[in-house]
């Protein structure tokens, strides 16, 4: 989501979820199984890649999943994080939870909660560092507040009123903290895990946010591009911890262009590039190239940037990989027509950009994106991100896609 608050107007301008074109889930078994590579692969004709069924991977149709973040370990295990436990876009029940698949992404566990704070947990982003520690991250929100309060002032059997477990149930979520205890709660957070996830820290101050987390750099050191939310001048940078993602400490501003505003720069995330090129990418809502991916660079390890510009992608917010082979994939939310998810490659570290590979083009409504991608063992690639009135499940699923590169 582009700020804090959640309140995401390419959702706002496409929240009615109609009927949708996918069949019924079959079943548990089969909603966890990827279509892999095959009969039912589909070619991007401009691209030459080969894109497999799109599949459903979260477990809970009746629960809201939302803003999910995929790495690929050291030892080949896929971890899927992402915002559960809630109802609705926005709401006060959000948690942090945690998918796995041995086998490459054909099956996935049921979800395990990782952090569930008193307020809304939100975007969920995860990095598995050179010594195999597990950083997870994610932001806290009390934009249900106003949604809440909206509701109290109606009159029971008034239009737009609430059933009354409903609002009993919203109240005593928010109940939880007093207002003034809520508010010391708002922040940006970590947790870490030394054993694989089985056991994670208490959160704690990472300083900035970003849907997908923090990188690990070339030199060894952790870089994290992000928003200070919650802190007076909402500053728009990097940070960097050299103790294994244990501390972090300012490290950079990135400027802004000239016209905008710093504080419609949202959901950043980096990339080490190769040759000691680091690049950053942002979502911009700002008037000028409004709803489309910034991007800046750092050759000096991250202690300076260049000044954001345009590459020309509408769509947000992006994830960078870098492949074995040295190209770098970008994959975004696409919230308009053809809803979905696309990609675009570059060979020459983030300097130029190819035209958009549709990975996943069949959504319904622009309440979907957030993808993230990683590389399989065959070279093949597999994208997660989040997605509403998919056929089956009520509320908001996981979605996964597998895809190849000619």
């Amino acid at each position: 989501m582009a700020t804090g608050n959640h309140n995401d107007s390419d959702v706002s301008r496409t929240n009615t979820i109609g009927v949708t074109r996918r069949g019924l889930l079959q079943s548990a078994t089969a909603t966890m199984a990827v279509s892999l590579l095959g009969p039912a692969s589909r070619s991007t004709a401009a691209s030459g890649a080969q894109i497999g069924e799109a599949t459903t991977i979260s477990w809970q149709p009746d629960i809201y999943h939302g803003w999910p973040t995929l790495t690929r370990r050291h030892n080949g295990e896929l971890l899927v994080v992402c915002s559960g436990g809630r109802k609705a876009h926005v709401d006060p029940f959000g948690q942090v939870e945690l998918i796995r698949s041995r086998d490459e992404g054909r099956t996935w566990t049921w979800p395990r909660i990782v952090l569930d704070g008193p307020l809304d947990d939100r975007d969920a982003g995860i990095l598995e560092t050179r010594k195999g520690t597990l950083l997870v991250t994610t932001f806290t929100s009390l934009a249900y507040e106003p949604i809440l309060r909206r509701a109290e002032s109606l009159k029971p059997g008034a239009p737009g009123a609430w059933a009354k477990q409903k609002l009993a149930a919203w109240q005593a979520a928010r109940n939880r903290l007093t207002e003034a205890q809520r508010k010391a709660q708002l922040g940006d957070w970590m947790i870490r895990s030394t054993d694989g996830g089985l056991t994670w820290s208490a959160p704690y101050d990472c300083l900035v946010d970003s849907p997908h987390g923090p990188i690990q750099l070339s030199d060894g050191r952790l870089l994290y591009a992000g928003k200070q939310l919650w802190k007076e001048g909402e500053r728009v940078g990097v940070c960097e911890s050299t103790d294994d993602g244990k501390s972090w400490r300012w490290l950079a501003e990135i400027p802004t262009r000239p016209g905008d505003s710093h504080r419609n720069y949202h959901e950043l995330h980096a990339v080490d590039a190769g040759g000691g090129r680091i690049i950053a990418q942002i979502r911009n809502h700002n008037r000028k190239n409004a709803r489309e991916t910034l991007q800046c660079e750092s050759t000096d390890g991250g202690k300076t940037w260049s000044v954001p510009q345009s590459i020309g992608v509408w769509g947000l917010p992006s994830h960078l990989l870098r492949m074995r082979d040295g190209r770098l994939v970008m994959t975004y939310g696409h919230r308009r027509k053809p809803f979905g998810c696309q990609a675009r490659l570059s060979g020459d570290q983030g300097r130029s950009w190819s035209k958009p590979i549709i990975i996943y083009g069949q959504g319904v409504t622009g309440d979907l994106g957030y993808p993230s991608t990683v590389e399989l063992r065959d070279g093949s690639l597999l994208s997660v991100w989040y997605e509403s009135a998919v056929k089956g499940v009520r509320l908001s699923a996981l979605r996964q896609v597998r895809w190849s590169l000619s």
